[in-house]
């Protein structure tokens, strides 16, 4: 598989996401950080919060923990950042939040609608077409099978 087919796809089935009362990605990393109620609200001002494609790369590599934190709307809007910036090899990929998936990683998904679901399911495919994935190869599929084509 082609990787701008994936990359299209991501682009198109997100197209239209914003982030609305979803977490940012320094909003997230305040949370990381412990910081207090105001200081998350200072760090949301900063947030882009329209366009998931104007991510700056450099912020989102050192933002790469803010996965860890966001909501459903937050994952929503820069998941597909991640994917397209990691297929662009400009930051790591998101892999772990899209295999290891407990009830709370789950939890962080649900906004997906199914078009954004299947463009998903394309891009774990193609880690799975990639050498360089291959000792992720065993959590993709388990991944693929128990959660993203059910």
């Amino acid at each position: 598989m082609d990787k701008e087919i994936v990359v299209n796809n991501i682009k198109l089935a997100f197209a239209e996401v914003m982030l609305g009362a979803g977490i940012g990605l320094w909003e997230a990393q305040a949370i990381d950080d412990y910081a207090t109620e105001e200081e998350q609200k200072r760090n949301r001002d900063k947030d882009e919060k329209e366009a998931w494609n104007r991510l700056n790369c450099e912020d989102l590599q050192r933002c790469h923990s803010s996965l860890s934190f966001f909501d459903a709307e937050g994952m929503k809007f820069h998941l597909p950042a991640y994917i397209v910036a990691s297929l662009e090899n400009n930051v790591d990929d998101p892999l772990f939040h899209l295999t290891q998936l407990d009830e709370y990683a789950k939890s962080k998904l649900t906004a997906l609608n199914t078009v954004q679901r299947r463009a998903i399911v394309m891009y774990l495919e193609w880690c799975l077409e990639q050498e360089e994935y291959e000792f992720e190869y065993p959590v993709i599929r388990r991944a693929l099978g128990e959660y993203w084509k059910v």
